[in-house]
């Protein structure tokens, strides 16, 4: 069985920069005893990990990072933050854990802080989190991948997030763009000789690789998985990177509704984004009054015909 002092002893030997503490994990939906008793054991266990880290001598030169638990109860997230909160000094960082457990996006309450079943119920626990948290430590939103997840979250108080997305859509041929995924196994792609975008950096765009091409090899070659791989993380990174420079330039907002306006265009928003945004000062329907409103989650990526 793994323990923290274990779990904390692989992390230093791969040399991870930022280092998970050991915590017990819940399916999202699980509710009961079972979350109390899993959030006070991950808090048994932080402190474990922080003893055995500190007495390590590693302290300094690798970074541990506590995890708030507590599912979806919010006095159990309550409880957690106080006492995560109260060891500060002792980590680097917090994560925010058991929101992104992989259920179907119908039912996923790993999304409730901004998906709702009720609208406002798990939108409120990524908030939460964000706002009891210290202002001078890294929040990191585990599981987090989808472009207006992760623009949501930002704009909730997140600072990181990570996902195995972007190389896992690579690998049913979907490529990010800002005007929304490009399903590159569509037949219409096949005489395209255009990058997939024409503004992006990376190797795959850059290197003169068309959609005709990638059409052609994605469902033939893993060659075709890692070029859209490469274009995807570099997409990501480009999402995040202007949403920083937004927040430093004071135009956050006016970013925010430039992105989904280009991203969703004119299939409409989704409720969720729409609510989660206004529930912090940002609406996305200010200039765009007559934008159709679309109910649950709207994964544009994962149809058929995506653009």
């Amino acid at each position: 069985m793994l323990t923290p002092e274990e779990s904390i002893s692989i992390q230093h030997a791969i040399g991870s920069d930022i280092m998970m503490q050991l915590d017990d994990v819940v399916h999202t939906l699980t509710v009961g005893p079972r979350v109390g008793e899993a959030m006070w054991r991950t808090i048994r266990w932080l402190d474990r990990c922080i003893d055995f880290h500190e007495n390590s001598g590693r302290k300094n030169s690798q970074s541990l990072f506590a995890i708030v638990q507590g599912g979806i109860d919010p006095e159990l997230r309550d409880q957690c933050l106080d006492e995560m909160v109260k060891r500060k000094d002792r980590v680097a960082g917090y994560a925010i854990g058991g929101l992104s457990g992989g259920e179907e996006k119908e039912c996923k309450s790993s999304f409730e802080f901004i998906r709702p079943h009720s609208d406002a119920d798990g939108r409120d626990r990524i908030k939460q989190c964000a706002d009891k948290l210290p202002e001078d430590r890294p929040r990191y939103s585990m599981g987090i991948g989808f472009a207006e997840d992760l623009l949501v979250c930002v704009a909730l108080g997140v600072d990181m997030a990570d996902c195995v997305f972007p190389t896992r859509t690579a690998r049913f041929g979907v490529a990010l763009t800002f005007n929304g995924p490009l399903n590159i196994r569509l037949k219409k792609h096949a005489t395209d000789l255009r990058p997939i975008d024409e503004t992006c950096t990376c190797p795959t765009c850059t290197s003169g690789t068309s959609r005709a091409m990638l059409h052609h090899i994605v469902t033939l070659e893993t060659a075709g998985a890692h070029a859209l791989t490469q274009h995807n993380i570099v997409f990501q990174a480009r999402v995040m990177g202007g949403a920083r420079d937004a927040i430093m330039n004071g135009t956050f907002p006016t970013y925010l509704k430039t992105f989904f306006a280009n991203y969703f265009g004119d299939t409409g928003y989704p409720e969720w984004c729409v609510n989660a945004l206004r529930s912090v000062g940002v609406d996305l329907l200010e200039d765009r009054p007559h934008t159709k409103i679309i109910a649950g989650d709207a994964t544009k990526w994962e149809y058929s015909d995506a653009a």
